[in-house]
């Protein structure tokens, strides 16, 4: 497993017919991610925010660094306390993401993304992502925010561009925290026709990706899957939006594991 990468990642949202027209083009540099069946698998993120919101309003407001942290499962959302996830913290620099993450249970990346997970670490790397995860829960007071899902098909580069990742999300909906990665019910916040295609690559992108997207008309896109997830609660009074009082006790929520999973 990648502990810590790197990389420029740049985000377009499109209908679906667009993605359609560059698909024969993208099949002959392309070739689909070994994961997943054909490339295509699904993925289900908690985030996680401070009482007022801070790391979304740090993308709202335009914040050239920013971090965010948030428990990541490669497949449905599960209640499963023995379910391997990743914790992840991804950095945003302009247009530079860096991201860290650690393999853990679900049980315990809950009891860690709130500060509270105690354990020994027989890997540095680990400890060194573990410390830095509970260091901003216990200063941002994190909690959940929000469940956001989708499927992702997703292309790797040639031999020639290792570092290349192409993806594209359908399906977007989000789901109120309380329950983690569980997911009640979902709401799309996406229409179902529209894409949210993702370029990702160690150097420069290279010039025949930026030549396609210029006879396609695809221009650069702001859109954070968490931003716009979250705005869908909050319209539907599903989340509570920037300035709201703390989150409330809740016997059900996973920022008290072991009333969930005990």
């Amino acid at each position: 497993m990648i502990h810590e990468f790197n990389r420029l990642e740049l985000k377009y949202v499109m209908p679906a017919l667009v993605r359609d027209a560059l698909m024969s083009e993208l099949a002959r540099n392309v070739s689909p991610d070994p994961e997943g069946e054909a490339g295509v698998y699904r993925v289900s993120s908690l985030y996680y925010d401070s009482p007022d919101l801070t790391c979304y309003r740090s993308k709202i407001e335009g914040i050239k660094f920013r971090r965010k942290v948030r428990i990541r499962r490669y497949g449905p959302p599960t209640s499963d306390p023995r379910c391997v996830v990743m914790v992840e913290i991804k950095q945003r620099i302009n247009r530079t993401t860096q991201k860290r993450r650690i393999a853990l249970p679900l049980r315990e990346a809950y009891s860690l993304c709130i500060g509270e997970l105690c354990k020994e670490w027989s890997d540095t790397t680990d400890a060194r992502v573990a410390d830095e995860v509970a260091f901003l829960a216990r200063t941002l007071q994190l909690r959940p925010s929000c469940v956001v899902g989708y499927i992702r098909q997703a292309f790797v580069g040639s031999r020639y561009e290792p570092g290349l990742r192409i993806t594209f999300d359908t399906g977007l909906w989000s789901s109120a925290a309380g329950v983690g990665l569980a997911a009640a019910t979902r709401h799309a916040f996406l229409p179902p026709d529209w894409v949210v295609m993702e370029l990702k690559s160690d150097r420069a992108m290279p010039l025949w990706v930026s030549h396609l997207l210029a006879r396609h008309q695809v221009a650069l896109t702001r859109f954070s899957k968490y931003c716009e997830g979250l705005e869908g609660l909050m319209r539907l009074g599903l989340a509570d939006g920037p300035g709201a009082a703390g989150a409330t006790d809740d016997s059900d929520s996973p920022t008290n594991p072991e009333a969930v999973h005990g």
